[in-house]
């Protein structure tokens, strides 16, 4: 179950990589804008396509970033778990060769 969810994230993120070029995230009144200010000689639309694709990218890298820091947590935490159960169950046995 986790190697198709892992592969189907992947095959996800990388489609989504390579069609990133064909994408236009401009709705058509911010286009025509855009295309106004260049005939007129502004640079002002030049980068605006790419600004908005990364205001689109942020909510999704911080998601992930998010995700990451709490999976590193986590599994810090049951990793020290399971020393302290070792070290519980070493000591119990110290006990019982003891008596």
């Amino acid at each position: 179950m986790k190697k198709i969810t892992i592969a189907s994230i992947l095959s996800f993120l990388l489609t989504n990589l390579f069609a990133i070029q064909q994408i236009y995230a401009q709705c058509p009144m911010c286009k025509g804008a855009a295309e106004a200010n260049l005939k007129e000689g502004g640079t002002a639309a030049l980068g605006l396509n790419t600004g908005i694709l990364y205001l689109l990218f942020t909510p999704y890298a911080l998601v992930l970033l998010l995700g990451f820091l709490w999976w590193r947590n986590n599994k810090k935490v049951e990793k020290a778990e399971l020393s302290l159960l070792d070290l519980r169950s070493k000591a119990e046995a110290e006990l019982r060769n003891k008596q």
